[in-house]
């Protein structure tokens, strides 16, 4: 007996049976799903778009006897939510229709053809022009880090393999990746400091993604290659493992091979000038410390004439090199166009240049639009001008980049006769592809252009036969052609004409004669799209022939574009040409802090710093907004410069080998972490005590105020001495605690400098010379006045300091000698209370004089004052 089985059927229908199986692939995507003009979405996911796009939610049928909540934006304007979606961190899988609805049976076949993340945009409406999008990686074998990381957009992809997390955050700090993949490993998680873990765009991808042989052959394989010798990384597993990585998600993301990736640079943390998380943040290079990016360094300098240059110029500036050759070669580039004086020249043809890297990248991926390939043939018509001004500018590094900068007249010519001079914004409709280009598309074009001489033709003959002066001909997208007759003639209509539409006063027919035209005429229209459809991809495919000559020459036009800034630049800031040295040590005359004078009202005043071996240690004393912090800045902002190949604001640089710049200025609370002020000061001060060497650029700027007196005296002046005695870098301290002033007559190495000021009235006059020796006074009651600080309050802590400084003098265990003493004996300091040190009678008298205007006083009045003073001495 046979057994009659039965299936449940699905509560879902057809469509959303499609839909939830899509999502399913893809639960960590909100799933842009096409019907028709619209991209839908569903469930959770129409909640949290309508959220986040402050869209409408609405709900499409029912599933399990609920509404299924549904929000959608129109196909033609995505890149507007993408991109909101996109900066809020957020990824998206776009699902469009691949099948044919003609020939559909049930839901038309869908696909997800992209799914858009943080770290793998290439869309032009999605990215910043100047600003790299970088996707990253790390792994971990053995004790070393792996750190690969890409710009999709570009084509761009390096590796490293780093011994520490110390340089791996400095890294990361370095590139700041929009999107960074970890394996889903607790060991490698539990290694990672906070400032990684709790970056934004971390992805948690599977395991086995990182293995080293299935990313050494996954690497070997989209390079066509037996090993990864070439690349430099072939015996850095760590490395590997980061790249392969990498390349695996871009690929499975953008759902291509990614041709215009065609080499990967291994590169070492000991090729540039390492400056820390801390480092970079304190001396605002591209980033202010409120996250902005103005007033930085990249904002006075940056005024490239290209997209790319402008992010070439930025990855200089945080990655300074220390390769004095390379750095040479390019201060020989800057110094001849400044003496050909033909950086405007340069610049009046680099503005003709598009975003070339990006535009590559996307032909790449056959996504590239109309206007990418417009702005690509204008760009190839610019190349040979650059050629003749490059010829006659014979240096090394310009010479390299002449023989980069080919001309292309082949691709030129071809893209000038291909695309019209105003192409529409996307291929869908046509209208792309020049008249004269193909002779197939013309004839169809010309098919459906004499559309409107042949219907006129019609009209005139249907009316003569007809004898119907009202008959029109005419036509609609969904009804076609016809010709419309008034319902008053409808008798005089001759037998052959078909009623094609009934209207309220008007009939609508065809006749054999216009149904035949109308076949064919729509027939034109759509193999005239097909075609030019078919035209445009033999173009991109044309274009991917020389892609990587096209994407060297756009490097080299990048390279191109930041010389001719930087010498435009060193013109207009009066920036002069470093000499780099292998002589320890560096010498500054008048230097300046480039942001500061741009914002100043005021003239900015320079000033020199010399480092040698007796000067390794500088103790920098002076009051507060004295102009310590500016002077320190701009001493590692011109070392900076310096190494990543740019003229200095200084009338001379010379510069000795430098590794790493350190800063530890200013502070706050890190509450997330749980760290108080000094807790993060004291962070950042050991980081600088374990690593910096004798080559290392190191300000340290009020180290020990953030605890008691006597605790932050101890502290700052062992951590001198240690930079005196172990470290020996080149050290600008800066320091309220005139103690410290001391050490210049214990340590060969160690002098005092001072930023001075005038005092005037109860009133200060900063001066911003750094002069010579210890300062005099800190003058920190003034700075609190012009704080505002209320007037009762200034003159208390006047009366304050003056029995301090008497009580100094009587009592031995409180002068800074005794504290030098007690500390090298370790014995303890004994502490106080400074107002309950005060005497009564005193304050009493001080209170009395404060009250006191001796320009009211009548004779009568002093007299009588001087007796209480009197009284109150008894």
């Amino acid at each position: 007996m046979a057994i009659k089985t039965t299936t449940t059927p699905s509560p879902h229908t057809p469509m959303m049976q499609q839909y939830l199986a899509i999502k399913a692939a893809h639960p960590d995507h909100l799933l842009f799903y096409r019907m028709g003009d619209f991209y839908e979405l569903f469930h959770d996911d129409a909640r949290v778009a309508s959220e986040l796009l402050e869209i409408t939610l609405t709900a499409r049928g029912k599933t399990g006897g609920n509404a299924i909540p549904m929000a959608g934006i129109p196909h033609h304007s995505a890149d507007g939510y993408l991109s909101k979606l996109v900066k809020l961190g957020m990824s998206v899988a776009i699902c469009e229709q691949v099948g044919d609805p003609a020939t559909s049976k049930g839901p038309v076949e869908r696909k997800v053809v992209r799914v858009i993340t943080p770290g793998t945009l290439v869309e032009e409406a999605l990215l910043e022009d100047k600003s790299e999008n970088l996707l990253a990686a790390i792994s971990q074998q053995g004790d070393f880090y792996g750190l690969a990381y890409l710009d999709v957009a570009s084509g761009r992809f390096e590796t490293a393999q780093l011994d520490s997390l110390t340089h791996l955050t400095a890294e990361i700090e370095r590139i700041k990746p929009s999107e960074l993949l970890l394996p889903d490993d607790d060991l490698l998680r539990q290694s990672l400091p906070e400032s990684i873990l709790k970056r934004p765009g971390l992805v948690r991808y599977p395991s086995w993604h990182f293995e080293t042989i299935s990313c050494q052959k996954r690497l070997t394989d989209h390079f066509a290659t037996k090993d990864l010798v070439a690349f430099g990384c072939n015996s850095k597993p760590a490395a590997i493992s980061a790249a392969g990585s990498i390349l695996h998600y871009a690929q499975a993301m953008l759902q291509r091979t990614l041709q215009h990736i065609h080499s990967l640079h291994t590169y070492s943390t000991d090729d540039s000038l390492v400056l820390d998380a801390i480092s970079r943040r304190n001396l605002e290079i591209d980033t202010n410390l409120s996250g902005g990016s103005s007033n930085t360094l990249a904002a006075i300098l940056d005024h490239t004439a290209t997209a790319m240059g402008g992010r070439l110029l930025k990855r200089w500036l945080n990655q300074p090199l220390r390769n004095q050759e390379i750095i040479n070669g390019r201060l020989d580039a800057i110094e001849m166009i400044i003496q050909q004086q033909s950086d405007d020249s340069f610049r009046q043809e680099l503005k003709q240049i598009g975003d070339l890297e990006r535009i590559l990248s996307r032909i790449a991926l056959l996504s590239a639009r109309p206007r990418d390939l417009l702005h690509l043939g204008r760009s190839l018509n610019t190349l040979p001008q650059l050629q003749v001004l490059l010829a006659s500018h014979p240096v090394t590094k310009l010479s390299e980049l002449a023989k980069k900068i080919s001309t292309f007249p082949e691709l030129a010519e071809l893209l000038n006769r291909a695309i019209v001079d105003n192409p529409p914004m996307l291929m869908r409709d046509g209208g792309v592809i020049a008249a004269g280009y193909d002779t197939e598309l013309d004839e169809l074009r010309n098919l459906k252009n004499e559309a409107g001489g042949y219907l006129l033709d019609l009209e005139q003959r249907e009316r003569e036969r007809t004898g119907i002066n009202t008959l029109k001909v005419g036509y609609n997208r969904v009804h076609g052609y016809y010709i419309e007759i008034s319902k008053l003639h409808v008798n005089q209509v001759p037998a052959e004409y078909i009623r094609r539409q009934t209207l309220k006063g008007q009939e609508r027919y065809i006749i054999p004669e216009l149904k035949t035209f109308e076949d064919k005429v729509l027939s034109a229209g759509e193999k005239s799209l097909s075609r030019e459809k078919w035209l445009y991809q033999q173009l991109l495919e044309t274009l991917n022939k020389p892609l990587q000559a096209l994407q060297n020459c756009a490097s080299a036009l990048a390279e191109l574009d930041v010389f001719v800034n930087l010498a435009q630049q060193a013109t207009a800031l009066n920036l002069t040409r470093p000499v780099l040295t292998n002589q320890p040590g560096l010498v500054i005359t008048q230097g300046r802090h480039l942001t500061v004078e741009a914002v100043s009202s005021e003239p900015f005043i320079p000033n020199d710093t010399i480092f040698h071996v007796e000067r390794q240690l500088q103790i920098i004393t002076g009051p507060n907004m004295g102009g310590k912090s500016t002077y320190m800045r701009q001493t590692a902002l011109i070392t900076l410069m310096a190494f990543m190949g740019s003229f200095v604001p200084a009338e001379m640089a010379e510069i000795g080998p430098i590794d790493r710049i350190f800063t530890r200025i200013g502070a706050s609370d890190d509450l997330t972490s749980g760290r108080s002020t000094f807790m993060v000061e004291m962070t950042e001060t050991a980081n600088i005590l374990h690593h910096a060497t004798e080559q290392s650029l190191i300000l340290m700027d009020e180290v020990g105020r953030g605890t008691s007196t006597f605790d932050g005296l101890a502290l700052a002046w062992a951590i001198a001495e240690h930079m005196a005695l172990e470290t020996k870098g080149l050290c600008l301290f800066a320091t309220h605690y005139f103690e410290l002033t001391t050490l210049a007559d214990q340590f060969s190495n160690t002098v005092n400098v001072h930023l001075d000021a005038i005092e005037h009235q109860d009133s200060i006059v900063f001066l911003h010379q750094v002069q010579e020796g210890p300062a005099s006074q800190s003058y920190g009651l003034q700075v609190a006045a012009l704080a505002g600080v209320p007037q009762t309050v200034i003159q208390k802590a006047k009366e304050v300091l003056y029995t301090l400084e008497n009580q100094s003098v009587q009592n031995p265990n409180l002068s800074s000698n005794r504290l030098h003493g007690v500390t090298q004996t370790a014995e303890p300091i004994q502490q106080f209370d400074m107002f309950a040190s005060i005497d009564p009678k005193q304050e009493k008298i001080h209170s009395l004089l404060s009250e006191i205007d001796p320009n009211e006083l009548t004779p009568r009045m002093a007299l009588d004052a001087i007796y209480q003073l009197k009284a109150l001495q008894k």
